[in-house]
């Protein structure tokens, strides 16, 4: 007879219904999709053609309410939280409360420090930042940074792009428009000289070119984690930046600053979400760059990925649906197989790069794998 854990997935939109269904078809886990709307919570536990999943059902609750999560989390081994940032701090409170471990996904700086202080003194994990940036890029940074014997720099550059952009933006909306917004508006955590910094966002611009093609890369907010804390003093330079195709930094100067919609979120978002249509047809950019030392040797290491869009199960997915979804569920997956602390605050790089990989979600990001060089001009 399996042991199944109880999963409770918290938001079913578009990175929840992967995970859902992951989780679902697993055959090792009970999962309890959970959103405010009970059509789409349903179609989280759902096949292509409909059909119930097995080992899975779906409710509706305010998932930003502390006793309404609580009282689903009761029986519940694990909360996975896929919703919006600001419902995380409710979220992970409730997790402390009734002993359930917490995953999320979040890209926030604020809220990540509100679960790392729940999880002191905790008997149940705390797993934050568990997706693509922050998340799998955290993890591939730690393990180039072990190669070295003195560490110089680590660069951390991530992007999901419309294959085929078709406005002044170069983009189209992949991912969760608030998210996407957090992350512009935001001051960016780095290490520079080896002390923890904060810098500013949409600054630094650079070029990058990966296999021959040339894009852009900024400061955005939250794409760190918690690597600034745990290497600052380790390293002279690291920070992280999101790719964009040329031109894109430009233009959200302009929105971000001359219009003065960096003080008017609400606003911005509903001119993206206007104006920006939603694409599956993406991919996933994924480039990080270390120096240091290597047996007497001033040395650079790379890991350069590109990773697409795909059907999986009947379903189409995007590529950052599946960079995220499969980010989430491997760490519970390691989690439940003791790979990873059994209590407390658990960062991503904690994570072995080897055992992400192994893991039968993880290798959603082998197949992309590539060793095509990256080149940052700064």
């Amino acid at each position: 007879m399996v042991d199944r854990k109880h999963i409770v997935v918290l938001g079913t939109g578009k990175v929840g219904r992967l995970v859902s269904w992951f989780l679902a078809t697993s055959g090792d886990y009970e999962v309890l999709a959970v959103d405010r709307e009970a059509a789409i919570a349903a179609a989280a536990v759902s096949d292509a053609d409909g059909r119930p999943l097995p080992h899975s059902r779906s409710a509706t609750a305010d998932i930003g309410d502390e006793q309404s999560v609580a009282a689903l989390l009761r029986d519940a081994d694990y909360v996975l939280s896929c919703a919006p940032f600001h419902c995380n701090p409710a979220i992970a409170r409730a997790a402390r409360s009734t002993g359930t471990n917490y995953l999320d996904l979040t890209e926030d700086v604020a809220v990540t420090k509100t679960v790392m202080g729940l999880a002191k003194g905790s008997r149940q994990a705390f797993i934050p930042q568990c997706g693509l940036a922050p998340g799998f890029i955290s993890i591939v940074a730690h393990d180039l940074a072990q190669r070295f014997d003195r560490l110089e720099s680590l660069k951390l550059r991530v992007g999901a792009l419309p294959i085929q952009p078709h406005n002044r933006l170069n983009y189209n909306l992949t991912w969760s428009t608030e998210g996407l917004i957090n992350e512009y508006r935001h001051a960016c955590e780095a290490v520079v000289g080896g002390q923890l910094v904060s810098l500013p966002p949409l600054e630094d611009l650079e070029t990058i070119t990966i296999d021959g093609l040339a894009y852009e890369a900024f400061n955005t907010s939250g794409g760190l984690g918690s690597l600034a804390e745990t290497y600052q003093g380790r390293v002279q330079r690291l920070d992280y930046k999101s790719i964009r195709y040329p031109g894109h930094r430009d233009i959200l100067k302009i929105l971000m600053d001359d219009l003065r919609l960096h003080d008017d979120p609400d606003t911005l978002k509903r001119i993206f979400e206007r104006a920006l249509p939603y694409t599956q047809e993406d991919v996933v950019l994924i480039v990080v760059t270390a120096t240091g030392d290597q047996a007497g040797r001033f040395s650079q290491e790379s890991y350069v990925n590109k990773v697409y869009n795909t059907t999986v199960g009947g379903h189409r997915w995007s590529a950052i649906q599946i960079t995220t979804a499969a980010g989430l569920c491997a760490a519970l997956d390691l989690h439940v197989a003791g790979k990873l602390p059994a209590t407390g605050f658990v960062r991503q790089e904690q994570i072995v790069l080897a055992d992400f990989l192994a893991n039968r979600f993880g290798r959603h990001y082998v197949r992309g794998a590539s060793q095509a060089p990256a080149v940052v001009g700064l």
